[in-house]
């Protein structure tokens, strides 16, 4: 065993100099190598991570929300509509929200108007979000202009600037009183916006949202779990897409891996010959040939994730945030959440490394096989 060990030591030993006398080679294969395993991992681990917030983000939401749908389109729906649900075996509690958007002409923005259920400010007061307070330049004791359903200017005081914390959920909110909501947008008092239900059991989802269905037959309820799958959904189309941009690198990565395949330098083959005119074996051969590739490409591999990682969980992914996040005036600043995907992780590695030293092996064992007396000449 301890002198296999030693010599497996010294054919790595020899595979390590054989790469330093063609280092500019090597040097140029691995900065394209590194490249291509950024350029993809990047995009990997931000589709990753954004599916991941998105989960988080959702984990508290309530598992139902109800909608009143008249001709095809979202309609406020009537307080009476609660009796039916609470009444359901297996629901928890139901309410009425009210929230809507205001879209806001002086910089171009949609503000989310929100009622809060709990602890609502008073009224002439307001909470914004940071998103707003940046672009307005508002902070605690400004006042903020808005035009209700009738034309009427009002203003209202800012009294707070919700977390940035919490500015991924927060950015484009404004918190306001029931009777502002109402002043600002209008409608009559029984009807709210829509009407969230919590469930005991989360497993009676479809057969509660089947009776609630069934006593209003003009409702679309939406779970919770649609709207992870929905995100989930755009998460990796947006990801594809950049895939696809990026198929030119993977391309030339592949053109790279199959020029490769196709054969050996003289150099490399009047090498493997003198080393088979000296005695080592064919499996001595195809054991160098098996670190210079493994040395290869797993150092591209680790530098490619090491940046990789670092341009997404710390520089924000700057390359490709705006394609997968979306565009908007209101854009939360968020920093994502580091972590490590290995399902992802290994399959990154098997389309990159392993294709690589195989391409590597395969010319070598031909080249080995031939007499060493005519690879020379």
């Amino acid at each position: 065993m301890a002198i296999w060990l030693e010599r497996q030591r010294n054919i790595l030993d020899f595979a390590i100099s054989s790469l330093t006398r063609r280092k500019r080679k090597i040097l140029a294969l691995g900065f394209v190598y590194t490249l291509v395993v950024f350029l993809l991992a990047s995009v990997l681990f931000l589709t990753s991570a954004l599916k991941r917030e998105a989960a988080l983000v959702l984990r508290d939401a309530p598992e139902m929300i109800v909608q009143k749908i008249s001709a095809g389109r979202h309609d406020p729906i009537p307080l009476s509509a609660l009796e039916s649900i609470k009444d359901l075996p297996g629901v928890e509690s139901a309410r009425g929200r009210l929230w809507g958007y205001y879209y806001d002409s002086v910089v171009g923005a949609n503000y989310t108007i929100v009622v809060p259920e709990t602890a609502s400010p008073e009224p002439g007061a307001i909470e914004i979000g940071a998103g707003v307070a940046r672009v307005r330049s508002l902070l605690a004791g400004d006042t903020m202009e808005f035009r209700s359903f009738r034309g009427e200017l009002l203003e209202w005081t800012v009294g707070g600037i919700l977390s940035p914390e919490s500015e991924l959920l927060s950015s484009d909110l404004v918190v306001l009183s029931e009777s502002d909501f109402r002043t600002l947008f209008g409608g009559p008092e029984d009807r709210v916006t829509d009407l969230i239900v919590r469930v005991r059991n989360e497993r009676e989802l479809p057969t509660i949202a089947q009776k609630i269905a069934e006593s209003l037959p003009d409702a679309r309820i939406v779970l919770r779990d649609e709207i992870l799958r929905t995100y989930e959904a755009v998460f990796s189309w947006r990801g594809g897409i950049l895939i696809v941009i990026l198929a030119g690198a993977a391309l030339a990565f592949m053109i790279l891996a199959w020029d490769k395949a196709s054969g050996l330098s003289p150099e490399e083959k009047r090498e493997i010959g003198i080393l088979k005119a000296v005695g080592w074996e064919t499996s001595d051969v195809l054991v160098l040939k098996f670190w210079e590739g493994m040395v290869i490409s797993l150092t591209s591999f680790l530098v490619g994730m090491f940046f990789a990682y670092v341009h997404t969980f710390f520089a924000s992914a700057a390359l490709f945030a705006p394609i997968l996040k979306g565009w908007g005036v209101l854009f939360p600043r968020f920093r994502l959440i580091p972590a490590l995907d290995a399902p992802l992780i290994i399959a990154l590695f098997f389309l990159t490394v392993v294709p690589y030293i195989v391409a590597t092996i395969i010319p070598s064992w031909r080249a080995s096989i031939v007499d060493p007396d005519s690879v020379m000449r």
